[in-house]
């Protein structure tokens, strides 16, 4: 459609598609690099003509695009599996779970619906270089749709990201830049980058598209659910786009009144990765002091979309939890192991987090709770490898098959 205008809810201007590019030139002005984003925008579409021309038996998604589809690239992102997971439930007592595998989307990781549309953007204004910052998992999506789009994807990646992720960006042809340093370094050298030799930043949250990307889990989710919103989705958060975009989706399905409420969202981060967390549950932001977790993809110090983040929690009367990377790795294996599920160790987050949080009773038994799956976990077999005791080889003879 691309029938949208940008709205800053920090100071509440709005502006034309093509008036801004990143942030609010108001309130974007406070940004200094190392802190939480200020003046992100939001993408606002009228959803009074939406809700007259959505039909459920046959829906135009682009009627919530805020790019015109003749510009998306020819490449396979969304429509993952939406699916009950019956055993996992039962042995967390929820009557009710559905998982999301966005695990399989083409790169292995939501991340591609936000490269999916930033690229779509970069097709409409005529611009060839993407680049952003991450620490792996944006930059494999984004490097896999320049591939397939024929544009050049420059990436900043700290050294410490999981070899998998880096052998994807190298493969799909991107130009990578390996940073001695924190993703907080990488993200502070993309925009020097960007500022002072061009292209267009694909950079989380400060590109207003990598929310309205991420938001089409909401509505894939919405559709596959018979157009109602869940009673809860727990999403893995490190920056706080994913789960600011599942919010913006379903936050847009409202205004239009294809669904008539709002799941509680959950926010699931990493102990040492506590930001977001600590903003909501205290309402004063400070830094993750010191991230170190095996969940490199929810790992950051400043994380860029705390802000809207926080709002999305608080506004959905969802609620933050922490887990611990020993949680996280027996989710992930309890994951696989009740579902078939694979999951990298920051989608196994939410994993442990809804552990947590049907153990505490904090979610309704009787619920429709989504689990939502944010990368697959082929992404880093370092973290499983390290727990697996393989066993010894046999002859090649039966009889020294034992015990089975």
């Amino acid at each position: 459609m691309g029938n949208c205008v940008y709205w800053c809810r920090d100071c509440g201007r709005t502006y034309d598609r093509d008036e801004v590019r990143y942030l609010c030139p108001a309130c974007g002005e406070r940004y200094r690099p190392g802190q939480p984003l200020t003046g992100v925008l939001t993408a606002v579409f009228d959803y009074a003509a939406i809700r007259k021309r959505f039909k459920k038996k046959q829906p135009d998604w682009s009627l919530f695009s805020a790019v015109e589809t003749r510009c998306y690239p020819k490449y396979p992102v969304g429509n993952t599996p939406f699916f009950k997971a019956d055993r996992l439930g039962k042995e967390l007592g929820l009557a009710d779970l559905w998982i999301k595998n966005d695990g399989l989307n083409p790169s292995g990781s939501l991340k591609d619906r936000a490269s999916f549309l930033v690229v779509a953007e970069a097709n409409r204004i005529g611009e060839d270089r993407i680049v952003a910052a991450s620490t792996g998992n944006a930059a494999s999506a984004l490097a896999a749709v320049c591939a397939a789009a024929g544009k050049r994807a420059v990436i900043f990646v700290p050294k410490s990201a999981p070899k998998a992720k880096l052998v994807q960006i190298v493969l799909y042809g991107a130009n990578i830049v390996l940073v001695d340093g924190s993703y907080d370094d990488a993200f502070r050298l993309s925009l020097e980058y960007t500022d002072r030799k061009g292209g267009l930043s694909r950079n989380t949250a400060y590109h207003p598209l990598t929310i309205e990307g991420k938001k089409t889990v909401a509505l894939e989710i919405c559709a596959q659910n018979g157009f109602k919103a869940p009673d809860a989705v727990v999403v893995p958060v490190g920056d706080g786009v994913i789960i600011a975009g599942v919010y913006k989706g379903f936050w847009d399905l409202k205004q239009a009144g294809i669904v008539a409420k709002m799941p509680k969202l959950v926010c699931v981060q990493a102990t040492s990765s506590d930001a977001i967390h600590h903003y909501i549950t205290t309402g004063k932001y400070r830094d993750a002091a010191r991230p170190s977790t095996i969940a490199d993809s929810i790992s950051v110090t400043a994380p860029s979309n705390a802000h809207m983040a926080r709002h999305a929690v608080l506004e959905s009367k969802g609620f933050s939890l922490l887990v611990t990377d020993e949680e996280i790795r027996r989710a992930q294996a309890r994951l696989a192991r009740t579902t078939g599920v694979f999951a990298e160790p920051a989608a196994a987050a939410a994993a442990a987090g809804l552990a947590k949080a049907a153990k505490s009773g904090k979610l309704k038994r009787s619920g429709r709770i989504v689990l939502l799956v944010t990368g697959h976990g082929l992404k880093d077999i370092d973290a499983p490898l390290a727990r697996i005791i393989l066993p010894r080889p046999i002859p090649p003879r039966l009889d020294a098959v034992r015990g089975l």
